[in-house]
């Protein structure tokens, strides 16, 4: 049943998507609408066949083994090997951060990279920021108890995708907004950015004390220290380098974190698979209840299948792809939108699958392994991770597992980090506090911010500590603060008619509603698709635990009622204040951003000589972009013309764009050779002291 609820609802929302596509030019009979809509019908049609196959498939199981192991088998705590591969770690991740932080200069540095990285290389951090330690913990344990199932959370993002590649990503890349509030404020007022402001913080922050938790619980398991204190150590770790370099070194940490998390994840699984003497042995070890891509639908209230398409595979993801700072800064920092594109697409398509393989490997070896009696059937399902990974250990194994833990929960966090920090300084500080500050003030500012909120997600983890679960604390907590937030946004980008007012109503009364059902969670009943009631005890987070994840069908169901309602009965948005902020309005957006009018094409791509000159041509846009002048052969070669946009880079392409620019052609000059002149401040992003007579790498953009 749950496999056709979820293909059916996710597939109108996804249909939706489709549909804004169309009306935009990127879904036709042309080369590249055709192209556009392969791009988007595969990851649907994958995720059909694997989970139906999961689903209904004929798989035959080996019946439970009685446990033969060793009784009193103590823990490996590690040896120095381990020890060692973890000391070198954090020295390594505190010196790759700090050295990418150098050329950190101002506040567009610090927050976005300067707006230059390569697909692949977003795609990588971007992993590193969804596989948190709270992954590997709470999912192990989902793996453990329930199977495949734990994928649900990692193969549902195919549902968002048209909305997001073709209608908020490029709104989002073209306006070049620095924060999400801010997009409110201009699409609307400063009004409506404040509470979006609160909103996001409180998700944010929360996020933080979410992962330093569990990190305090898994160091405390591993080592036996306490559980704030863990939490104390990692998090001053991730706010050095954080604060130094910015998301430069966030991303460039992330890419190295990245490999890391996938690279161990898949060792436990392989060590899993080879110890019970291969994958086929290895698959008929998990009972065929754990082969399911839905366990169940509404039976089981700590983890029914259609709460968790509701609270993750709606509310959540679209809060994470649509809203999440931290995540918004990864696409803002891409080189262009075409890059940014396969950047989500890679991820939804390839790296989310092998994600959830990766952080459910614990889980699902722990099973296989007391299936087959090599594991008691007594292990706590909390430490099915770590009991498999001890069982499986070897010396150097255990101190990689410890090292990718920390990864997990340094990848995640540090993305937090900037995250708040940029919305404190853009709309906090500099529009209430101090709007004539200069770039070095708002730099300090983001720094300091980028500590304080490490102190309050410190503050925060005593109260995640009091749920049972990881999961539930998860779960419970964005089911509660994502549906006003992610009603507004889609209204906002894809319903011209939506209005300030109805912005207004949908924040403050879907959040009133919500923490009304904390209170009297009965409300939430006639949404709950027969999810029963439990015992939740009593105290102030009693009310959060019941129905902790329909809680997001109820929230989004009464916020889209509030903002449907509301925008019927006030007056429309003025068209002039839509302009490149809703869909349909992507040419206003890209004129916006490089000061003259232009169009997503094929990007075509040469190498050209640089020549120095010794003055700044001027600048355009809302990107400020530098104006540079080219030959007439580079023009010829690019079918460039002036008022097109260059991205200039160095040519070793491994680098992902580490020294580079975007700029705009002032103008065209004679010349047989491919020759671009570049001012200053461009030659000294773009070319290094050692590389000023080699040619550079020219992509002409929009």
């Amino acid at each position: 049943m749950m496999f056709f609820y979820q293909f059916t609802l996710g597939g109108i929302v996804f249909g939706v998507g489709l549909y804004f596509a169309h009306q935009q030019g990127y879904m036709n009979l042309t080369r590249i609408g055709m192209r556009n809509l392969l791009m988007i019908l595969i990851p649907l049609f994958f995720y059909l066949v694997l989970q139906g196959y999961l689903q209904f498939g004929e798989f035959s199981s080996v019946a439970p083994a009685v446990f033969h192991g060793i009784t009193d088998r103590q823990p490996i705590l590690g040896t120095p090997v381990d020890y060692g591969i973890m000391v070198f770690y954090f020295i390594m991740i505190l010196a790759i951060g700090t050295y990418f932080g150098k050329r950190q200069k101002t506040v567009k540095d610090f927050f976005f990279g300067g707006q230059r990285f390569s697909w692949w290389l977003i795609t990588f951090s971007l992993i590193a920021t969804t596989v948190g330690s709270y992954s590997f913990v709470k999912y192990s344990r989902v793996a453990y108890t329930y199977g495949f199932g734990s994928s649900q959370t990692y193969l549902n993002d195919w549902i968002w995708l048209p909305l997001l590649l073709f209608g908020w990503l490029p709104i989002l890349y073209f306006s070049r907004v620095i924060s999400i509030p801010e997009y409110f404020e201009r699409r609307f007022d400063r009004g409506v950015r404040k509470w979006v402001t609160v909103f996001i913080l409180i998700y944010l922050v929360g996020y933080v004390g979410v992962n330093l938790f569990t990190m305090g619980k898994v160091l405390n398991i591993l080592l036996g220290w306490p559980i704030l204190k863990a939490a104390i150590l990692v998090a001053s770790i991730s706010a050095i380098y954080v604060t130094a370099g910015g998301q430069t070194s966030v991303i460039m940490t992330d890419l190295f974190q990245g490999l890391m998390l996938l690279v161990t994840g898949i060792i436990i699984l392989f060590l899993g698979i080879d110890y019970l003497g291969g994958l086929e042995s290895f698959w008929y070890h998990l009972p065929r209840t754990h082969k399911l891509a839905f366990p169940n639908f509404n039976e089981d209230p700590s983890f029914p299948s259609v709460g968790i398409f509701w609270q993750d595979g709606m509310a959540n993801t679209a809060m994470f792809y649509f809203l999440n700072q931290g995540v918004i800064m990864r696409f803002l920092s891409a080189k262009s939108l075409q890059d940014g594109r396969k950047a989500i697409f890679t991820v939804v398509l390839v790296l989310m699958p092998i994600a959830a393989c990766v952080v459910a490997s614990g889980g699902w070896v722990a099973k296989a392994l007391v299936q087959g009696g090599f594991l008691p059937d007594t292990i706590k399902v909390d430490e099915a991770f770590f009991i498999a990974a001890d069982f499986l250990s070897r010396p150097g194994i255990f101190g990689l597992i410890l090292a990718t833990m920390t990864a997990a929960l340094m990848s995640t966090v540090d993305t937090l980090i900037t995250a708040v920090a940029a919305i404190v300084v853009n709309d906090v500080y500099y529009p209430f506090f101090n709007p004539s500050a200069n770039e070095n003030q708002l730099l300090k500012m983001a720094r300091i911010s980028s500590v304080s909120v490490m102190l309050l997600g410190i503050l925060l983890v005593p109260i995640f500590m009091s749920f049972e679960t990881i999961y539930a604390a998860h779960g419970a907590f964005t089911a509660t603060v994502t549906p006003p937030l992610v009603i507004t946004l889609m209204f906002s980008v894809f319903w011209k008619r939506f209005t300030r007012q109805a912005a207004l109503f949908t924040l403050a009364g879907g959040m009133g509603a919500i923490i009304f059902s904390l209170f009297v969670p009965e409300v939430i009943i006639p949404f709950s698709n027969g999810v029963p009631m439990q015992e939740t005890g009593t105290g102030i987070f009693a009310g959060m635990k019941q129905f902790k994840f329909m809680r997001a069908f109820y929230g989004l169901s009464v916020s889209a009622v509030i903002g449907i309602v509301t925008t019927l009965f006030t007056k429309p948005e003025s068209s002039d204040r839509q302009k490149g902020l809703v869909w349909g309005t992507v040419k206003d957006a890209i004129s916006h951003y490089k000061g003259s009018a232009g169009e997503e094409t094929d990007v075509r791509k040469t190498l050209a000589c640089p020549q120095f000159i010794d003055r700044c041509l001027g600048k355009v846009g809302t990107g400020d972009l530098a104006l540079v002048d080219i030959s007439t052969s580079l023009a010829r070669k690019l079918e460039a013309r002036p008022g097109d946009l260059l991205y200039i880079s160095d040519k070793r392409w491994w680098l992902g764009g580490l020294y580079s620019a975007h700029t705009v052609i002032r103008a065209v000059f004679d010349g047989s050779k491919k020759i671009i002149q570049i001012d200053p401040e461009t030659s000294k992003a773009v070319v290094t002291k050692k590389r000023v007579d080699r040619e550079l790498a020219v992509e002409k953009l929009y």
